[in-house]
């Protein structure tokens, strides 16, 4: 840090504990800031696209985790750079805006910042690039809008959605039954949407997993799956049409708030405290019965007389269901909650068709499956896999299928994918660049360059020769005038994304563009980097 002298010549301290303190300022903290942008985009370069690798994880108490979901890789990589965590956060929020296209919008940003790096070199000053930035994204923004195709799609006709859902899910490791998963997805999100208010709510839909099986018996369930099993190994495995009491009061008998001590000197006294213990139990029991309960689902345990006494009055319980299962199964039988047996009624009970306890291969692993409820609002994915971690990468991709199709039904505008997009909108982004004046002309052509970054990255993954598959794209665009050219990166044999169903949605397209715009814009504003120092 630079010392200030008064009149007299005399240092004196500006900034606090300033020897222990780096500071960057000017075109190093940006040319820093910029490399380390650079730096976290290239790790998730090679994971784009259908033939992208995927990272492995290791978190520092073991875990490991196998991605190809560009925010998950972000989220465990555990950065300490401040500008590698603005990355982070981008790609975090365009994982909960979208759901879906995480790896892109880093990629994007990492580009943006690389052609930005050339510029200042020139000597043009970073707040004019990042103007000519703003006014390019808008030209793409526009553009999408107008390549854009809107498809209608009812309860009946699903393929579109499931061909969309297909194109999210083929850059995944389930790529190989991405067909099944796509149809699960979207009669998923179909079951519990609001077609009306074009609304629909992820948190009605449980994704469960189990070891086990293989990820063709992954299934759909109208209803929710529970990891317990019946309290009493002798109750029936199988209620139909059962009317369910949902507790969350305790079956054991009130113990006073205060300190209490009891003294028995007699055996007749024990006796009548055992008694009492068991009427009590008899009672609560009785109270279920008498309501017309088949079934009781307890948030609390109960202790082994009160599932002695369950067993031989022939009502079949379920102790320690969680309170979020809770929630779920209430809201799929349209039952209430009971918190005190004093308040059981009929008219609080759900109802469901079908419960059924089923056990899994060799282990004594048992879940119970409430199906057939009065109100199929709140389904369950029940996914299958060889190993733990293949389970936890499905749900991932299972999450970003099921945001995809929400986002379809919010908005059922789509582009197609295959980088087609992009490379139309780096040829329109291109041609405006000649109506502005001034220095921001190279900033808006350094933009469509950029552009052409996530096509490239696809076709580089892809093992194509790069430079020349996007040449050849773009001058097809360009020639025939047809945005829907892309990379094939799957070779079909054709560049024509349309006959490959390969889709994005639009929604999701352009707030990758201006996520992406507005990091870097951020980025290259900052000029002055002051740090702790490292020792």
């Amino acid at each position: 840090m630079a010392l200030a002298f008064d009149e007299y010549g005399r240092p004196f301290i500006i900034l606090k504990e300033q020897d222990q303190k780096t500071r960057l300022r000017g075109i190093e903290a940006q040319k820093a800031n910029i490399s380390a942008g650079k730096a976290v985009a290239r790790i998730l370069r090679t994971s784009l696209g259908p033939k992208g690798m995927d990272k492995i994880l290791q978190s520092p108490d073991g875990d490991v985790t196998i991605t190809n979901d560009g925010a998950t890789i972000l989220e465990q990589m555990d950065v300490d750079n401040q500008i590698a965590k603005l990355m982070v956060e981008l790609s975090r929020s365009q994982d909960y805006e979208i759901g879906d296209g995480t790896t892109g919008v880093v990629v994007m940003a990492g580009a943006l910042l690389e052609q930005a790096e050339r510029l200042l070199e020139r000597g043009i000053h970073p707040i004019r690039v990042a103007e000519g930035y703003e006014m390019a994204s808008r030209i793409a923004v526009e553009h999408l809008e107008h390549i854009s195709q809107k498809f209608d799609f009812g309860t009946t006709n699903i393929e579109p959605l499931v061909q969309t859902c297909m194109t999210t899910l083929s850059s995944k490791i389930v790529n190989r039954c991405k067909r099944h998963l796509a149809e699960i997805s979207v009669k998923a999100v179909l079951s519990v949407a609001d077609l009306e208010r074009k609304d629909v709510n992820l948190d009605m839909i449980k994704v469960e997993g189990k070891v086990g099986g293989k990820l063709e018996d992954t299934e759909l369930i109208y209803g929710i799956t529970v990891d317990k099993d019946m309290s009493h190994p002798q109750m029936p495995k199988q209620i139909e049409d059962a009317k369910i009491a949902i507790l969350t009061c305790p079956f054991e008998p009130p113990k006073p708030k205060t300190k209490h001590k009891v003294d028995i000197d007699t055996v007749e006294k024990f006796q009548t405290l055992r008694l009492q213990e068991q009427k009590y139990f008899d009672d609560m029991v009785q109270k279920c019965k008498d309501v017309g309960a088949t079934l009781v689902i307890c948030q609390w345990g109960f202790d082994d007389e009160a599932n002695h006494l369950l067993m031989h009055r022939n009502l079949p319980a379920v102790r320690w269901v969680g309170g979020v299962e809770l929630e779920l199964i209430a809201i799929a039988t349209g039952g209430r909650i009971v918190p005190r047996f004093q308040e059981l009624t009929p008219e609080k009970l759900g109802k469901a068709g079908l419960v059924r306890e089923k056990s899994f291969g060799t282990t004594k692993d048992k879940m119970l499956y409430i199906e057939h409820c009065a109100n199929s609002r709140a389904v369950t994915i029940f996914i299958r896999g060889g190993n733990k971690m293949m389970i936890e990468e499905t749900k991932r991709s299972i999450h970003d299928a099921l945001c995809v199709a929400r986002n379809l039904i919010r908005n059922n505008s789509i582009v197609y994918g295959g980088g087609s997009a992009e490379i139309s909108c780096s040829i329109a982004v291109e041609a405006g660049a000649d109506k502005y004046p001034g220095v921001e002309q190279y900033a808006i052509r350094a933009f469509a360059d950029a552009l052409d970054s996530v096509p490239m990255a696809l076709a580089e993954n892809s093992g194509l020769q790069p430079i020349e598959t996007l040449s050849a794209v773009k001058s097809q665009q360009i020639k025939e005038n047809y945005p829907h050219y892309g990379i094939d990166c799957n070779d079909v044999g054709t560049n024509d994304m349309r006959q490959q169903d390969v889709f994005e949605t639009l929604i999701g397209k352009q707030q990758q563009i201006l996520l992406a715009t507005q990091v870097v814009k951020m980025i290259l504003k900052i000029d002055d980097v002051i740090s702790p120092s490292d020792y």
